[in-house]
């Protein structure tokens, strides 16, 4: 599959690492020209150039990895390159003091495709660290690691649980577009747990065996 990854910040290099181990071509745009030269090289990647560059090559996948915010500004310009793509959502809008910064409007995702609408988004990999995304497999206690997939489009949710199989983990369906927005305010919650109070955010809920009473 070819895969343009759109940023070369922590994301976008482990996610294409993987996906480029895994027999993918991947193709690493940024903003920077000599960040995404140094990314494609560390990764072994098809090749790098500019935002538009990635999208263009991206027609299995488009990684969307850059800072919450940057797709109403840089999508509108790309519309056209990301047109009928599947575009990959993997950002948080989180923010100071592990707050929500959607809160009581559109998820995040829900934006990138307001900002590119002939784009078939699809929100997946937001809810780990991208040290997990380096594991070979991320696998704990025995269990492959799952990944809540959000989307609207078949086609496009398929091309995404196939990228989730190739880092080893389990895709999770976990509805239409419309329900992104649940699983970014789970990123809000369990990154204040991790990260604001050190808590193992495992603990707040039960075996599935016992979730129903």
């Amino acid at each position: 599959m070819r895969i343009g990854v759109l940023g070369t910040g922590n994301m976008a290099d482990a996610l294409g690492t993987q996906w480029a181990r895994a027999g993918h071509e991947v193709f690493v745009g940024g903003r920077d020209p000599g960040r995404a030269a140094g990314l494609a090289a560390r990764i072994g990647a098809a090749g790098h150039g500019s935002l538009r560059d990635a999208a263009e090559f991206g027609d299995g996948a488009v990684l969307f990895a850059l800072p919450y915010g940057a797709g109403e500004d840089v999508l509108p310009w790309l519309a056209d390159a990301v047109r009928g793509r599947v575009l990959v959502d993997c950002c948080n809008p989180v923010g100071e003091g592990f707050a929500l910064l959607t809160e009581r409007g559109p998820a995040a995702a829900e934006r990138l495709a307001a900002a590119a609408p002939g784009a078939r988004v699809v929100k997946a990999f937001n809810l780990c660290h991208e040290s997990v995304w380096r594991m070979t497999p991320p696998v704990f206690d025995g269990q492959r690691l799952a990944v809540p997939v959000c989307g609207d489009d078949t086609e496009a949710l398929d091309v995404v649980r196939q990228l989730v199989r190739d880092l080893g983990c389990e895709p999770y369906d976990a509805g239409g577009l419309g329900r992104a927005g649940l699983v970014e305010a789970t990123a809000a919650l369990l990154i204040g747990l991790w990260v604001g109070r050190g808590v193992d955010a495992r603990a707040i809920v039960p075996p599935l065996a016992h979730a129903g009473g």
